[in-house]
């Protein structure tokens, strides 16, 4: 076992599965010779060769497209697109093509291809690479949407997307591709190298799709977090000193609802964590079925931490971030409400 940052997660799983499928093709804006803006691609266009790791024109509808007609022709295509908040372009190709195409032709096309976005904030990035759009996924019939917090899943995860039969947005939170962050901006960066949650098993394992990870167990509330919100909660639990069962959802959708709903009945309160703003966002679609399913085990309100309904600040960075201060506060309203 060893520990590797998740952007050599990821290119260990990108190059596993070129290896053992050569259906399997990565293409994207730079990500061929450069070897990705992040460096996820590095090394792999040398080792398989232009036609199966390639550069594409800045065209996020036209990467998506060409994706799509190649997993309908057999092939699974891997692409990136260097931010999620360049996605928008390539929108429509998602919702109406690639997730309904199963569909529109009773089976007989389907769409295996796997679509990398780096997600969330916390590198300065302002409003044009910062967003969180995972709800604008989930709430599309016919997509599955991934968001990992550690290396190991993001290996794992992510060779369970490129094997997936239908298609699968895979988010990677860009603020952890070094190593985790707790929230606290003015500490000193902590790599993945040095860190227990970098540690990658040396037999590469795909990670099941829709299975939730218990990170912390507690007794005293539940938390539901993904990506980077994952370690700034387990920060907050540490801080306050609340016995808080944190769960890494890992995947949005399909969603573990076996280990959130035993969870929130076992301690009788939950709170909601996500970078994403608050309105409409992902916490929403959670604190219903929560609320649907465990209202009688529920001893207080069910509590949501989020970004603000603006634009990812610039200057405003830390303010618009959850850290573990809101997170913190959230916790003891939670555990201190009659």
């Amino acid at each position: 076992m060893a520990n590797m940052t998740m952007i050599e997660a990821v290119q260990n799983a990108l190059d596993i599965m070129m290896d053992r499928d050569p259906s399997v093709v990565v293409f994207g804006e730079d990500v061929g010779y450069f070897g990705g803006v992040f460096r996820c691609t590095a090394g792999l266009q040398k080792k398989y060769g232009r036609t199966r790791c390639f550069d594409t024109p800045i065209s996020e509808l036209g990467i998506v497209g060409a994706g799509i007609g190649m997993a309908a022709a057999g092939m699974k295509p891997c692409v990136e697109l260097q931010f999620a908040d360049y996605m928008y372009p390539a929108y429509d190709q998602i919702v109406s093509e690639a997730a309904r195409l199963r569909y529109r032709s009773a089976g007989e096309f389907t769409c295996p291809m796997v679509v990398r976005m780096p997600t969330g904030g916390g590198i300065f990035g302002a409003q044009t690479h910062s967003q969180s759009p995972e709800a604008l996924f989930t709430h599309v019939t016919g997509l599955k949407t991934v968001i990992p917090s550690t290396p190991e899943d993001a290996r794992g995860l992510l060779m369970a997307a490129i094997d997936d039969p239908d298609p699968v947005i895979f988010l990677e939170p860009k603020r952890l591709y070094n190593g985790p962050f707790d929230g606290h901006h003015e500490r000193p960066v902590v790599s993945w190298k040095k860190h227990d949650l970098g540690a990658v098993a040396d037999d590469a394992a795909a990670i099941p799709i829709g299975k939730a990870r218990i990170m912390r167990p507690g007794n005293e509330v539940t938390v539901l977090a993904y990506g980077t919100m994952v370690h700034v909660a387990l920060t907050a639990a540490e801080e306050t000193g609340i016995d808080a069962e944190i769960i890494d959802l890992r995947t949005l959708l399909p969603l573990d609802t076996e280990t959130v709903f035993g969870s929130v009945r076992r301690t009788g309160r939950c709170v909601i964590i996500h970078e994403a703003t608050l309105t409409c966002g992902y916490g929403a679609e959670l604190a219903a079925l929560v609320q649907e399913q465990c209202f009688y085990h529920l001893e207080a309100p069910i509590q949501r931490v989020a970004g603000w309904d603006t634009p990812y600040p610039h200057a405003q960075e830390w303010f618009y971030f959850p850290g573990p201060k809101r997170v913190g506060e959230a916790l003891r309203s939670a555990v201190e409400a009659i």
